[in-house]
């Protein structure tokens, strides 16, 4: 056998279900006394997947919290066959763990653990993303009134913008705490959950529905400031006032930069 011939063989076992090796794997290894090539393989096997789920469990540990040891092994059984790893780095291997719950599971169960799935995958990234320097509060204030109403900002790459319909932010914290599980509910209204990074430091809040949409609109849909003023016409003279304390808040969280920064 060839040696890319064997490397493709032993690729195909060590991601095939069955720990039982081909008799063509098998012949092309030499056993010992005290360990026979069958043996040998069946370790490996084994070894690998255990290293698989085990990057899964710290990848989600809130998901395996909640549904514990047995369910969650099922779950990432069922997902490394379905989504085997693709990637030199077990970083990537979970990536797509929420979109296969929701497929998985029956929609009662998958909306809330599909959703608590995306938080987590969320931090994750938001710790893993681009450097970038924060707009600061003071480079702000230093602008000339004339540039004011044409300020164009955009989220800093760390920032994961999450819409939570259940009360995903709770589980999270209650595994980050070790403390038990609440019941997971609907919410009576979606909130928006910002996870962003600052230094080494993850760092989250909710957000009400009105500045979350003033939000979105600045940083994301690319609204001027001038433009914010004008979405919140409904609040008359007080419009600019609530515009330049959103703004405030978002710099002093750390989550914008200038845009084409």
């Amino acid at each position: 056998m060839r040696l890319n011939d064997w490397q493709r063989e032993l690729e195909a076992y060590l991601l095939g279900g069955d720990p039982t090796a081909s008799p063509a794997l098998r012949a092309s290894l030499l056993g010992s006394p005290a360990l026979s090539a069958e043996q040998g393989l069946a370790i490996y096997h084994n070894a690998y997947r255990a290293r698989l789920l085990e990057a899964l469990r710290g990848d989600y540990p809130a998901v395996h919290g909640w549904l514990g040891d047995q369910q969650f092994d099922a779950l990432a059984g069922a997902y490394i066959a379905a989504h085997p790893s693709r990637y030199f780095s077990l970083r990537w291997l979970g990536a797509e763990l929420a979109s296969f719950i929701e497929t998985y599971l029956v929609p009662a169960q998958a909306a809330p653990l599909g959703e608590l799935a995306r938080l987590e995958w969320a931090f994750g990234l938001a710790f893993d993303a681009a450097a970038a320097e924060p707009l600061t509060l003071a480079q702000v204030a230093s602008l000339p009134a004339e540039d004011w109403p044409n300020l164009q900002v955009r989220l800093l790459p760390s920032v994961q913008w999450q819409l939570c319909r259940h009360n995903s932010l709770a589980l999270w914290r209650a595994s980050k705490a070790q403390d038990a599980f609440p019941a997971s509910t609907a919410l009576e209204q979606a909130q928006v959950c910002l996870i962003w990074r600052h230094g080494l430091v993850s760092q989250y809040r909710s957000l009400e529905p009105d500045e979350a949409a003033a939000l979105h609109g600045m940083a994301v849909a690319g609204w001027s400031f001038a433009e914010l003023c004008a979405h919140l016409h409904q609040l008359g003279q007080e419009a600019p006032l609530q515009a330049a304390t959103w703004l405030r808040q978002w710099l002093g969280d750390g989550l914008l930069q200038r845009h084409g920064g």
